[in-house]
């Protein structure tokens, strides 16, 4: 999820949008030690993704 797109969403969705995508980079995690990934680099984009909604919604709880 790009950074424009994180801007539009409300409090709730981002929450949601956090949740889903904390779920997904777990379920990741744990296919990826049972046997590799066929593309690693998806870790990577999940585990920024959450990085950006989280410093989003961070943002809009100390304004």
């Amino acid at each position: 999820m790009k950074q424009s797109e994180v801007k539009e969403l409300s409090v709730a969705e981002l929450q949601e949008e956090l949740g889903k995508s904390r779920k997904a980079y777990s379920d990741l995690k744990m296919a990826h030690a049972v046997s590799p990934l066929e593309n690693p680099i998806q870790l990577r984009t999940v585990r920024r993704s959450i990085a950006r909604l989280a410093t989003e919604l961070n943002k809009r709880e100390q304004q």
